[in-house]
């Protein structure tokens, strides 16, 4: 595949960049990420007035109202992504801790160096705060970044980069280390999929769709934030107050994030007095419900819930219901039909709540609290670069310490293998 000029330049200086960042202090990284911050509170609205290009649009070409709403940047916003940055300066620098020392009957003294990966290549919609949180994990870590966003964000985002690349002016940062793909074609995407001599990792965030088509494509290692197909499970056991906040929260706080409830399961034995009050309260609050045949026995004006439903990240106030026969069945079909992301038990039972955090394979599982604290700032990772729902190099929030890895130290005294 013939590689765009200017792409293949770029990921060259990134490479450069790499080489240098690696080895700087966190005393120099950590005044790069205080003046990035510094940086967008000053540019604010200039940040803001960009973003409303994009939010146009965005509008002008149907984007649903949960799309729209990852894609804003308002006062908020800005100061969270600001917050983040100083979040992420105050965390432990990982980059060359040694983890253990031994020693092996010949003398060798061995160990394993925390380092950086290289060059990281994220590739994300919609959510321009994605640039941000992005640039600062992976300069924390040492690693370099290769940023390219979605279309409907590139104002947004080429506001954002410029800003966070004239920070690094006068500072120990290559103002290289923090690169934004413009070209908004899909082709300049196949091509950054095949630069494996400069690019150590690449991370999609987004759509089911995305995932899959850089999966397939790239010839560099993918890290999958792949779709939230999240659950929660309401126990027969349950304080069914708090299940009614917990999964409200669950699905209404944000409907547009991979960590919002996609479907609801109920134990069969408290569907009657449980289903009418909180179906009734998410339709109040506009969201769809589709059910299983025991759930429109119960509630009337149910859709009628296909078995794609069961499979289907909506993003949106729609929400797939279910009545089962008890926790066997309910961890059974999270297991079957969820995506390995969020799920949640709401009981009062600790032998179910333990068999639940055991046998459900999720990156983040829960007992009596909301799915949407899946996120690195809640786990207290400053912020992520995503959330891995593979296995294979991690698994959940990613923050800094997911973007390193070891390289094994050996200190000898002249011992040579026989």
């Amino acid at each position: 595949m013939k590689i765009n000029k200017e792409l293949l330049q770029m990921a060259k200086r990134v490479r450069q960049a790499s080489i240098i960042l690696a080895n700087i202090s966190s005393r120099e990284k950590n005044a790069a990420l205080e003046k990035m911050a510094d940086e967008l509170e000053t540019n604010a609205e200039k940040i803001k007035k960009e973003n409303k290009k994009d939010l146009e649009e965005a509008k002008k070409s149907g984007l649903s109202s949960a799309l729209i709403d990852r894609l804003t940047l308002n006062e908020k916003r800005i100061a969270d992504m600001c917050e983040a940055l100083r979040n992420i300066a105050a965390l432990d620098d990982p980059i060359g801790k040694i983890e253990r020392m031994w020693k092996r009957p010949n003398g060798l003294l061995m160990g394993k160096m925390v380092v950086p990966l290289g060059v990281i290549g994220i590739i994300y919609e919609a959510r321009p705060n994605v640039t941000v949180d992005t640039a600062g994990l992976c300069l924390k870590a040492g690693n370099t970044v290769i940023l390219r966003g979605g279309s409907e964000a590139i104002r947004s985002n080429s506001c954002l980069v410029d800003i966070l690349t004239h920070a690094l002016k006068n500072t120990a940062i290559p103002e290289d280390s923090i690169q934004l793909i413009r070209d908004t074609s899909r082709q300049i995407v196949n091509e950054m999929l095949t630069l494996d001599d400069y690019i150590d990792v690449i991370i999609p965030r987004g759509g089911e769709s995305l995932i899959k088509a850089v999966s397939k494509n790239s010839t560099i290692p993918v890290i999958k934030h792949y779709k939230g197909v999240c659950h929660t499970f309401v126990d027969s056991e349950a304080n069914l107050n708090m299940a009614e906040r917990i999964c409200f929260n669950a699905k209404v706080q944000r409907p547009g994030v991979c960590n919002a409830m996609e479907t609801l399961l109920v134990d069969k034995t408290i569907a009657k007095s449980f289903l009418p009050g909180m179906l009734q309260r998410f339709q109040e609050a506009g969201v769809e419900i589709r059910g299983d045949e025991r759930v429109r026995e119960i509630v009337s004006g149910v859709k009628a819930a296909t078995e794609e439903d069961w499979f289907t990240e909506y993003l949106d106030l729609i929400l797939s219901v279910r009545v089962v026969e008890g926790l066997k069945e309910a961890i059974s079909h999270i297991n079957f039909y969820g995506s390995h992301h969020s799920d949640a038990i709401v009981t009062e039972n600790y032998s179910k709540a333990k068999k639940f955090l055991q046998e459900v394979d999720s990156a983040a599982v829960y007992v009596n609290a909301s799915t949407r604290f899946t996120d690195g700032g809640e786990f207290g990772m400053g912020a992520e670069i995503g959330i891995s729902t593979q296995k294979l190099h991690a698994r959940g929030p990613m923050g800094i310490e997911e973007l390193t890895s070891r390289k094994f130290i050996i200190l000898g005294e002249g011992q040579i293998r026989e």
